[in-house]
Order: C-alpha cells, then sequence, then structure tokens
C-alpha cells in the first residue's frame, strides 16, 4: 500500500522496540492482547487512513459545509459520510475504551498511533468522532448509569454524535466570564439559555443527534470559575425507550468562515431562544469546570496528535516531491555545462529542510506516543508509586505536546512547502491545505501561551516539591545513563549541560514566584524533546550497528536515518535551547512595561 501520510516503519519502531508495547500484556488490563493484535490493528489504522479517509480530504476541502439560514442545518461535505461510517464499522470508535461501555480496552498507546494516521489522512473529518469520543468519555466518567446508558450507548455506535460547549463571544480563554444561565425547574431539570461560539461537530447532517456538554451558570451561583456547573443538553429530547423525541430548542446561527478546516462544522450554537431548551445536570452543582476539564485534558492531547499528523502528512509529500522533482546539476557538477539533472533531494539545502523536519517529527513521535502510555501506567499499574509517577508525567507532557506539535507542526509544514518552492504555494499540490489546517491546532483547546503558563506555573512550580518535573527529569538521568558508551561523548555533554541550566532555570523562577515577579513565564519545548532523541540513539544501537550505511537494506536504512536525525537534532537544534536559557534569565520586563499606547499608528474602538 503506497502511504503518502505516515512513515510505518517509524511508528512500529517506537511502539515496538522503543516504548516496548508488548510488555504492556503484563497487566490484568491488556493480558488479552498480543502483539499480533496490537500489529494488525496499526495496519489497519493506516489501512482506514490511506484507503478511506485521505481520499476524502481535497474534496471535503473545496466543497466546505453548508448552512441554511432558514432551516439554521449545516451539511458537510457528501463524501465524508461513508468514510464516518466505515470509521465506526471497524470499531474505531471504542478502541481504547472499557470493554463494560462498550470498547475494545486497547491500550491508549495503540490508540495514539491510530489516531496518527488518521489525522494525518483528514484530521477535519476526524474531528466528528474525535469531539464525540471526548463528550462520550466524560459521560462515562461523571454521567449518572442512566445518562450513560441514554446518551453514552449512542454515541459509541456512531448514532448521535457529541460536542464540547465552552466558548461565548465574551468569555473565550476567559471561562469563567460567561454568560450562559441555568434555571432549576420543579422536575430537577434546568432551563438553558445563552450562546456558544467556535463549536466544532456543533451542528451536522450526519448525526440524528448531538450531545453537548454545556457549561452554564446556575442562577444565584457566585461569578467566576467556582460557580460553573455542567449539562448534559440533546438537540433532541430523548424518550424514555431511548428514540428521538421532540426539539430541544438548540438552533445554528451560522458557521465559521475560516482559513482552513473548510469541512468541519464549526458552528454558534443558541440554547433556549424561545426559552424551551432542557439541561440535565452532569456531576454536582458548580463541579462543571473540574468535570470539563476531563474532556479539555483529553482534547489537548488529541490536538497533539493532530499537530503531529498534519505536519507527518505535509513532510511525506515534500519527501516525494523532493525525491522525484528534477531540477539543476549535482553540487560537484555545477561547473559542468552537460552535466545531468538531479533530484532536488540531491541538493544540500534539500537535505537540510528535510532533515530538519524529520528530526522534529521522530522526537514528537516519541513525546506523544510516551505520554500516552503513561495514561495507560495511570491505568493499569497497581504499584502507587509507578501510578504517580506516570500521572506526574502525563500532566507535565500534556501543555509540552499541546503546544509543542502544534507550533512546531506549523513550522514543518512551512518548511515542506519551502522544499517544493513555488508550487508548493499554488493549489495544485496539497500543501496548501497541509498549511492553512495548521494554525488553528495552536490556538483551539487553551492557546499555546495559556499551555506554557499551564507548564510553568501549575504543572511545575505549583507542583507540590516540583514531583511532575522531578518525574521528568528522572528519565532524563537514566536515558544519559543508558545512552554512555553508546553515544558518543559530545552529546551526552551537550544534553547534561542542558539538564543542569534547566534546574537553574526552575530554581529562578520558583523564587521569582516566591517575590511575585512573573516577567517570562514562556518556557519552550526543545529540551524536552531531546528526551526520546537520547532514547532512539540507545534504540539505534541494539537494533543495527549504527555505523553501518547499507543501501540495498531497507532495515539498515532506516536505523542510520534514525541516528542521522537525532544527531542533526541534537548537534543543530538543541544548542538553541540554551539561547532561550539565556533570554529567560535576562529576565527581560518590556512585555509588561508596554501599554496600548506604545503600539502607535492602529486606532482602538
Amino acid at each position: 500500500m503506497l502511504n503518502p501520510l505516515v512513515d510505518t516503519r517509524d511508528v512500529k519502531f517506537v511502539v515496538f522496540e522503543l516504548l516496548e508495547l508488548d510488555k504492556m500484556t503484563k497487566y490484568p488490563a491488556f493480558a488479552d492482547f498480543d502483539h499480533d493484535t496490537f500489529d494488525a490493528t496499526i495496519d489497519l489504522a493506516e489501512q482506514m487512513a490511506v484507503e478511506v479517509f485521505f481520499p476524502t480530504a481535497e474534496e471535503g476541502d473545496k466543497i466546505g459545509v453548508k448552512w441554511d439560514p432558514v432551516t439554521k442545518a449545516v451539511k458537510i461535505p457528501e463524501i465524508f459520510k461513508p468514510a464516518l461510517d466505515k470509521y465506526y464499522e471497524a470499531g474505531f470508535m471504542g478502541l481504547t475504551d472499557h470493554p463494560e461501555d462498550g470498547g475494545m480496552g486497547m491500550p491508549n498507546l495503540v490508540g495514539a498511533a491510530a489516531s496518527e494516521y488518521i489525522c494525518a489522512a483528514n484530521y477535519c473529518l476526524g474531528m466528528y468522532p474525535g469531539l464525540s469520543h471526548g463528550c462520550m468519555e466524560m459521560l462515562f466518567t461523571h454521567a449518572t448509569e442512566e445518562q450513560k446508558r441514554m446518551y453514552g450507548d449512542k454515541i459509541m455506535s456512531g448514532e448521535w454524535g457529541g460536542t464540547m460547549c465552552l466558548t461565548e463571544p465574551e468569555a473565550g480563554s476567559d471561562v469563567g466570564n460567561l454568560k450562559t444561565k441555568a434555571v432549576k425547574q420543579a422536575d430537577g431539570t434546568y432551563k438553558i439559555t445563552g450562546q456558544k461560539i467556535f463549536i466544532s461537530s456543533g451542528e451536522n447532517d450526519y448525526y440524528s443527534n448531538m450531545i453537548h456538554p454545556v457549561l452554564a451558570r446556575i442562577e444565584g451561583d457566585p461569578k467566576g470559575t467556582k460557580g460553573i456547573s455542567i449539562f448534559i443538553v440533546p438537540k433532541y429530547l430523548v424518550n424514555a425507550d431511548g428514540s428521538v423525541g421532540a426539539f430541544n430548542d438548540v438552533t445554528c446561527s451560522g458557521v465559521e468562515h475560516k482559513m482552513g478546516i473548510h469541512g468541519q462544522a464549526t458552528s454558534q450554537l443558541a440554547f433556549g431562544d424561545n426559552g424551551n431548551c432542557v439541561g440535565y445536570l452532569m456531576g454536582q452543582e458548580r463541579q462543571g469546570m473540574k468535570i470539563m476539564f476531563q474532556m479539555m485534558n483529553f482534547a489537548r492531547n488529541g490536538v497533539a496528535i493532530q499537530g503531529h499528523g498534519n505536519a507527518s502528512a505535509a513532510y511525506m509529500h515534500a519527501v516525494t516531491y523532493a525525491k522525484n522533482r528534477y531540477q539543476g546539476a549535482d553540487v560537484t557538477q555545477m561547473l559542468n555545462p552537460d552535466a545531468p539533472l538531479v533530484t532536488i533531494s540531491k541538493h544540500p539545502d534539500v537535505k537540510r529542510m528535510l532533515l530538519w523536519m524529520k528530526s522534529h517529527l521522530e522526537g514528537q513521535r516519541i513525546l506523544c506516543y510516551f505520554l500516552f502510555k503513561n495514561i495507560d501506567m495511570t491505568h493499569a499499574s497497581s504499584d502507587e508509586t509507578e501510578k504517580a509517577e506516570a500521572q506526574g508525567l502525563v500532566e507535565i507532557l500534556t501543555p509540552i505536546c499541546k503546544a509543542g506539535c502544534t507550533d512546531k507542526g506549523v513550522e514543518i509544514t512551512s518548511m515542506a512547502m519551502q522544499t517544493y518552492g513555488g508550487y508548493g504555494y499554488c493549489k495544485d499540490y496539497p500543501i496548501v491545505r497541509y498549511m492553512n489546517d495548521s494554525k488553528i491546532l495552536a490556538i483551539w483547546e487553551g492557546t499555546n501561551g495559556i499551555q506554557s503558563m499551564d507548564l510553568t506555573m501549575r504543572k511545575i512550580l505549583m507542583n507540590k516539591d516540583q514531583f511532575n518535573y522531578k518525574a521528568m527529569t528522572k528519565r532524563m538521568h537514566e536515558t544519559v545513563a543508558k545512552a554512555k558508551g553508546i553515544v558518543e561523548d559530545k552529546y551526552l555533554e551537550l544534553f547534561t549541560e542542558g539538564l543542569k541550566e534547566l534546574d537553574e532555570l526552575i530554581e529562578m523562577l520558583k523564587q521569582q514566584m516566591a517575590t511575585g515577579k512573573f516577567l517570562n513565564l514562556f518556557m519552550h519545548g526543545s529540551m524536552t524533546v531531546t528526551i526520546p532523541k537520547m532514547k532512539e540513539l540507545v534504540g539505534d544501537a541494539k537494533g543495527a550497528d549504527r555505523d553501518a550505511i547499507l543501501n540495498d537494506n531497507a532495515e539498515a536504512a532506516f536505523y542510520t536515518g534514525k541516528t542521522l536525525s537525532s544527531q542533526f537534532y541534537l548537534g543543530s537544534e538543541f544548542p538553541k535551547f540554551f539561547g532561550r536559557a539565556r533570554a529567560i534569565k535576562f529576565n527581560e520586563g518590556a512585555p509588561i512595561k508596554a501599554t496600548d499606547a506604545v503600539f502607535t499608528g492602529a486606532l482602538a474602538e
């Protein structure tokens, strides 16, 4: 199968050789699985992505979604619908969910690999079941047994869809400022009134009903996030027998006109315009933010995979183009007018761009998969110390992966476009679509600036005894120890110096927090990406002699490529960390001192 989306050999290297997925079967939760089942599932995800999802991407992007201002209905691209049917039929919706809820119970690590393929093929399409899955998980975790069966089971089957309704016109990142109101009724239900915007999959003609988890403030409850509750608000009420009932006064007042993801129904929803919208409390009153953040963390981890998958497809297309585009002579024959043309993949600067993309993508893949493996460990392990460490790693890696993979995803996609030259800027090639689709990922589910503050403040500085940070650096030091005698000293010395620098930065930020100084809390992810890079170098030595370059041996070529991309990252990219560290230590206060007046030439409303 021709796969222009994801390097499957690298996926399996990370899953089986580096993160040793097969060893997870020692835990009772995964004891019913084996290597062949895991391997076949990844192969099926690849097939689903290449043969079913990828062919929908171009047409779905061109057609987009259509909103009818009269009926308020939204039509998604018709080509999406049979692809979604096949996705549900194959069982991907419940791949990692508990069997008692109708899932297969596979490790989240397998789910991450499967998701990478889907996101690389057409993450815009994958969002329809993706957001539904997050809604379903929230129900299975926090709803009553009756609510789980009434709503969750139908979402699992693909009959109904789900969303996540937080954002309002005046309450984006500042969720506590929301205006949506809930008024308790005599029967224990609530009347919901309010507006929500930027709701992915909010209205569409694929699902027969939409289940909306809606953040709202019960009348009389305090302002801010502490007064927020969460409600289950179906588009159509559900009858006692589980069938779709009366319309529940949830209408779509429009769809957003976006730079990319044109096939995604990003909707503006109005709840209770006619005073007839019924909501059902999920969990306890004023626990809305706590419950919603479970879904938010799930969504942020998913966005990391989206950013990585989209960038992977852009890179793979760039490699294919570079290997087939003939332009110019070999650099050693530049002065020879009779020299034959070579593919641009032979030119040094193009090699540099390809190696830059390859090294970052491989680091991202390991980082994301490592995150999902630790999610598995928080559930599967019976060792409390092991579980606590895994949870600490999940907490610190979530903002790193979300921000790192999406910011770097934009850069990788831009570099892929650069590889094409002028053709990359033309709609004849798919790079334009990948570029348009990449930027939103750095914005939604918490902008990346918010992720950096979450990482620095909540996940490190305010974390008791910096347990999360220590769990991460413990793994770093273990990696260095394993690498000794295998990895060249110059890389180990650079990495060790970086660890020392990072410790100094954390100590400085702790002191600033103690004195109320927060001039620079925006940390970057370069240091963290080196964890998987060092692990790759250790893993490479096990798989093949890294000094053997056998062009006629695909496995030798793969491991040689892994070594080269690791060396490239550590030698060319990682040193940039020290410049960033110096900038943080400089403690520049200009952003704090700047007032609106200094930004001249623009008018304020």
